[in-house]
């Protein structure tokens, strides 16, 4: 199986940070362990990313577990690329990712 480039846009690397610090004001271990559950997921990506669901036209989601985020990306199989370009929370309005994509 050929493995993924990972390109994480910058506003979904804010993303990240802005919940990973809301969970350090929760508890540091708590920020610690999402962003350690954060990057393992993303970089199972690189094997894995048709084993996730095409949530919308072109749009993969990912839930990171025991977390309620899932990681917003697009696949270009042209260039062998997994393109992430939003982590959100599972509670907002999921069209908001429509703002990010730039395809």
């Amino acid at each position: 199986m050929k493995k993924h480039k990972i390109k994480i846009d910058v506003e979904a690397l804010h993303d990240i940070q802005e919940a990973t610090d809301w969970y350090i004001m929760q508890s540091d271990n708590l920020g610690n362990r999402f962003q350690k559950q954060v990057k393992l997921q993303i970089d199972n990506l690189e094997k894995n990313a048709f084993t996730f669901g095409m949530r919308y036209a072109n749009v993969w989601c990912m839930l990171i577990k025991k977390f309620p985020f899932l990681v917003h990306f697009t696949i270009d199989e042209v260039n062998n690329t997994v393109n992430i370009f939003a982590l959100l929370h599972t509670s907002r309005i999921p069209e908001i990712w429509k703002t990010r994509r730039k395809d």
